[in-house]
């Protein structure tokens, strides 16, 4: 039962509203395709591995992935406007190349031909792409079964909100211990995250890495041996533990395939997270962004949305409605891409400076916002960052009071605070104590939930209220422009950081599609939603 009884009038409005200002970044994303969707295609359909790239004494200097060097070839021949499906598969129906992997081959030998076929030559191409395509998203809903037959045997966690804590070392085979200790010290959800800059990479690294540089890379073979050793300690410990990584950056719709094709549970996946913090071409996110959320709606994926770092560049108080905006925006782009209720990890978090008189009972108003206006959303909770000092002691106190918020409200994902933040990169000792403050809090009041309700006309009803009049003013402006989230977005909206559509890395990754493109990936998603 949500504490606070908001003005249903008044929430039907804002979703009207959030609509109508995400409807041209939906238009955008099906008027387009990126290299990455495209990639992605590929990786449905099986085409893995990469092309070593020698020196002048026989080295291996570099190794490209075998999706990219189809992708790249095909734009080079012919252009990307049909998609990369219908040239690839004419060439293998052409005969020259007896599987996708021989195609790539020719390709990294400089002999693949590539064409747009028209006719029955492109309806052959159709049948065939979508063919090997369907095969890939068949291990999806493979993957998505074996979840729920594991959930269903070894049963979730006891109690919500799920316990989430992040261990990435830079080494895949140092990850896997912290990560299962991780699990028998009580978390529920283990987050890998991405070594820095991988976001910006416009390829997927190959193989089991050791190398990440404050955190691991994300690529298809780590994936799989932290879900493995995940799945060995769920056994153990007679509870499904589950695994995050982050489908972000310049090739969010490819790490989304990976993620479906390895059983990951939870996602990041931000419609405006790359634009703001990493300065990705608007056009180029909001494209991706869209493929990949189809993705991850069909492999039974949470995702995490990134509202808690607007907190970080922007006043917590002042700029607490865009928070609510943003939201509603990843609902809106969530829900047109198929997603459902229980898989909207929408975010928000405890950044309101400690210093402030009444920051607990403010930052209650927010939390409660948020629950009443999802309530059927598995929120994501995130702890104090950007007012942590140094000072572990206060610091141990302030993650217990953002403990303590998360219990009385109700989220769904609660992220582990660490005392040390700003500090150091956390030892497992740091992370032991912390969890310890979690556990302590979540036993001690997490049935308060069902006991706190603010009263009417008090501080922290009239603050929720607040703070929903002012998201709703906000997307009145943005939903009466007529590039509605995309000119919100260049106008520093969000973040106070101001992103225009024709600027950011990755911008010559996106093609309008011709009338004659296909995708059979997309063909197949949408297909199966529409059944749904």
């Amino acid at each position: 039962m949500n504490a606070l009884e908001l003005d249903p009038v008044l929430v039907a409005r804002a979703r009207e509203l959030a609509v109508r200002a995400a409807q041209p970044v939906v238009d955008l994303a099906r008027a387009h395709t990126t290299v990455s969707v495209e990639r992605a295609v590929l990786r449905l359909a099986g085409l893995t591995g990469t092309d070593p790239v020698t020196g002048g004494e026989g080295t291996v200097t570099d190794r490209v992935p075998w999706v990219n060097r189809v992708v790249d070839a095909v734009r080079e021949q012919v252009g990307l406007e049909a998609g990369v499906a219908l040239p690839v598969w004419h060439a293998l129906a052409a005969g020259g190349a007896a599987d996708l992997q021989a195609l790539a081959e020719q390709v990294g030998a400089g002999t693949a031909r590539f064409s747009v076929p028209t006719g029955a030559a492109a309806e052959r191409a159709r049948d065939a792409a979508r063919d090997a395509v369907a095969a890939g998203l068949a291990r999806v809903d493979a993957n998505h079964r074996r979840r729920e037959e594991l959930v269903a045997t070894l049963g979730d966690p006891p109690r919500r909100p799920w316990i989430y804590l992040i261990v990435a070392t830079g080494d895949i085979h140092e990850d896997i211990p912290q990560a299962q200790a991780a699990a028998r010290a009580g978390a529920d959800v283990i987050a890998v995250i991405r070594s820095t800059g991988q976001s910006l990479l416009d390829y997927v690294p190959e193989g089991a890495t050791r190398t990440g540089y404050a955190g691991t890379y994300a690529t298809q073979e780590n994936f799989r041996l932290m879900r493995a050793a995940l799945d060995d300690v769920g056994a153990e410990l007679g509870r499904y533990v589950r695994l995050t990584n982050y489908a972000s950056g310049l090739c969010m719709p490819e790490i989304a395939v990976l993620a479906g094709l390895e059983r990951l549970d939870m996602m990041l996946n931000d419609a405006m997270y790359g634009i703001l913090f990493r300065d990705i071409n608007p056009q180029r996110t909001f494209v991706d962004q869209r493929f990949s959320r189809m993705v991850h709606a069909r492999a039974g994926i949470i995702i995490n949305t990134g509202e808690d770092n607007y907190l970080t560049t922007a006043d917590a108080v002042d700029e607490a409605h865009t928070v609510t905006v943003s939201q509603l925006l990843n609902e809106t782009l969530a829900k047109e891409a198929g997603l459902q209720d229980w898989q909207l990890g929408l975010g928000h978090a405890f950044e309101i400076d400690p210093d402030r008189r009444e920051s607990f009972r403010l930052e209650l108003a927010h939390a409660l916002l948020a629950r009443a206006l999802f309530p059927d959303a598995p929120l994501k909770w995130m702890p104090p960052t950007k007012h942590m000092t140094g000072d572990v002691f206060r610091g141990y106190l302030l993650d217990g009071f953002f403990n303590l918020a998360g219990a009385l409200t109700g989220q769904g994902i609660l992220l582990v605070g660490m005392m040390t933040e700003a500090v150091v990169t956390p030892w497992l000792s740091d992370r032991d104590l912390a969890l310890r403050n979690v556990r302590y809090v979540l036993d001690a009041a997490g049935g308060l939930v069902e006991d706190f309700a603010p009263p009417r006309g008090g501080f922290i009803d009239r603050r929720a209220h607040t703070v929903l009049g002012e998201a709703v003013q906000l997307l009145e402006r943005i939903a009466d422009h007529p590039e509605g989230l995309i000119q919100a977005v260049a106008d520093g909206t969000f973040g106070i950081t101001r992103r225009p559509p024709d600027r950011g890395k990755g911008l010559d990754g996106v093609v309008r599609l011709a009338p004659e493109a296909y995708n059979p990936a997309l063909e197949l998603m949408e297909r199966e939603a529409a059944r749904a």
